[in-house]
């Protein structure tokens, strides 16, 4: 069994993705849904899925919840809660209640959109960071290099609570350079409660002229750091589509870890995401 540990949906008519702006990100502006994922994943190999959130609205992580409890593809959801909120402990209990609630896995928050680079460390946010891992969820880490001291601090701060790093932290591929985030990664990596998703770098690379040797390095690098026991494999479809078609993006990762053996290429395709996310 193959798992995609990080992949969106959404429907315009539903709810707009306000992130989706500027004419390099236009071919995003339409609907994205299993329907459409279904057929690309089960070509790859891929059974199961993790439904990540996209927007900072309380309404999304209920829909998601739903999808999941009537597709047999999604086999966990990552959805958003305000970690601010007083009463988060009780909103999160009251997701698990909904229907597909069994489903909910961890929460997500766009980090990488707050100005404070220590925001991950703010009182408020570390009580409600207590209050997911005190649900027995994970929580996902989408940030920026300049984040990723901070997402170490709090991983020190809070060892009760699965850290899953998206799309390695975003490293600069497109401009080629290593550090400081290679440094980064490798501090956060240091926390044994922290683990990472072989995801999205396609769409950090190059649009124009990138190669999969120029995702190498950050691969190789996230896999000294991690390990594959706390790798796993993601397509961050469809925001991959900017950049190659989700068949590439397997075979893509299937190159970059050509020299894995057996028992670690299950870890990365399957173990390391079904342990993380209790599949």
């Amino acid at each position: 069994m193959t798992v995609d540990a990080h992949h969106h949906v959404w429907d315009l008519s539903v709810r707009d993705q306000d992130w989706i702006r500027g004419p390099e990100l236009q071919p995003l502006r339409r609907n994205f849904t299993l329907a459409d994922l279904e057929p690309e994943a089960r070509a790859a190999g891929v059974d199961r899925t993790v439904l990540v959130q996209t927007v900072t609205v309380p309404e999304e992580t209920p829909e998601l919840l739903a999808l999941a409890a009537g597709h047999d593809l999604v086999a966990g959801v990552v959805g958003w809660a305000d970690l601010t909120r007083p009463d988060l402990a009780d909103e999160l209990a009251r997701l698990r209640e909904l229907p597909g609630g069994a489903y909910l896995k961890g929460i997500r928050h766009q980090v990488q959109g707050e100005p404070d680079p220590q925001w991950l460390l703010r009182a408020d946010v570390r009580r409600g960071l207590a209050a997911v891992a005190d649900a027995g969820l994970v929580y996902d880490l989408v940030v920026l290099p300049r984040q990723l001291p901070a997402c170490a601090d709090v991983a020190a701060y809070l060892p009760q609570l699965v850290f899953v790093l998206d799309h390695l932290g975003k490293p600069p591929i497109a401009s080629g350079e290593l550090e400081p985030w290679a440094a980064a990664v490798r501090a956060l990596a240091g926390f044994p409660n922290t683990v990472a998703k072989l995801s999205g770098l396609v769409t950090e690379a190059d649009p124009a002229s990138w190669a999969t040797d120029d995702l190498r390095p950050y691969a190789e690098t996230a896999l000294e750091a991690f390990g594959p026991d706390r790798l796993m494999s993601g397509s961050d479809w469809p925001v991959c589509t900017l950049a190659a078609t989700y068949t590439q993006v397997h075979d893509i990762t299937g190159e970059l870890t050509s020299g894995l053996g057996a028992a670690e290429r299950t870890a990365l395709y399957e173990g390391t995401a079904g342990r993380v996310y209790d599949l």
